[in-house]
């Protein structure tokens, strides 16, 4: 399998970030890593292994990036500001410098899938929210998407535009960002079993759907947990419809 790593130093989150792709062709795909993850998590958990039926046959390349605001986060030490100040930078940097890398490296200004798992399905979702003029689906697996519960009772600047349950029901009617997120799609995928939160999925999705944004929840069920054994059944299935 086809695969290319890169890295380099961003000025925005004041840290070299590392890449990688895999694949050749097709539709690209930029996957988040879990919250403490790398660019390589996806591998060394074998998703690769399971998505490169795809990868080969040249439907879709797989992208993927450091965690750099998910190890915010979850890390100590962090004020509840200043790890959504980090998570604002984060998204400066997707936009701004991974998302034009990706483009270079397809050849086109093509639009992007964007996925993930645990906190990287609320990266994937927000970055969908945020950017519709670039992203155009999101399959988010497993998501924790409130992430107040991080924020030590502060809800900042920063902290508010990140998160897609509070600024997408206050979008403007008549913004383009609105108009354009209408056109996108949402995948909010989960499980029932352990360590699963499948109302933060359903929470998402009437905050979408008051908005007139198109989603929809899938529940696995109780057999299905938190964990990579799940996501790597979920990606595949959805990847093949998505990019069918």
């Amino acid at each position: 399998m086809n695969k290319l790593t890169d890295r380099w130093y961003s000025d925005r989150v004041k840290q070299h970030v590392n890449v990688a792709r895999w694949g050749h062709a097709g539709q690209p795909v930029l996957l988040f890593p879990t919250a403490g993850g790398d660019f390589e998590e996806c591998e060394r958990f074998l998703m690769l292994r399971v998505l490169a039926p795809l990868i080969e046959a040249g439907r879709v390349r797989i992208y993927s990036v450091d965690s750099v605001s998910g190890r915010y986060w979850i890390g100590d030490g962090h004020s509840g500001g200043h790890r959504a100040w980090m998570q604002s930078r984060f998204d400066g940097f997707i936009y701004e410098e991974l998302v034009p890398a990706i483009r270079t490296d397809c050849g086109a200004p093509v639009e992007i899938i964007t996925a993930g798992a645990s906190i990287g399905a609320f990266n994937a979702l927000s970055v969908l929210c945020r950017h519709p003029d670039v992203f155009k689906a999101a399959v988010c697996m497993s998501g924790t998407y409130d992430l107040t519960r991080w924020m030590g009772g502060e809800h900042t600047f920063d902290f508010h535009v990140g998160s897609p349950l509070h600024f997408v029901p206050e979008l403007d009617e008549s913004s383009r960002q609105l108009a354009l997120l209408r056109q996108r799609f949402v995948l909010l995928a989960t499980g029932s079993g352990k360590w699963e939160a499948p109302g933060e999925s359903w929470q998402v999705a009437r905050a979408l759907g008051g908005r007139g944004v198109p989603n929809r929840v899938d529940d696995w069920g109780q057999q299905w947990d938190h964990d990579w054994v799940t996501w790597r059944a979920m990606l595949p299935q959805y990847l093949d419809k998505l990019t069918a």
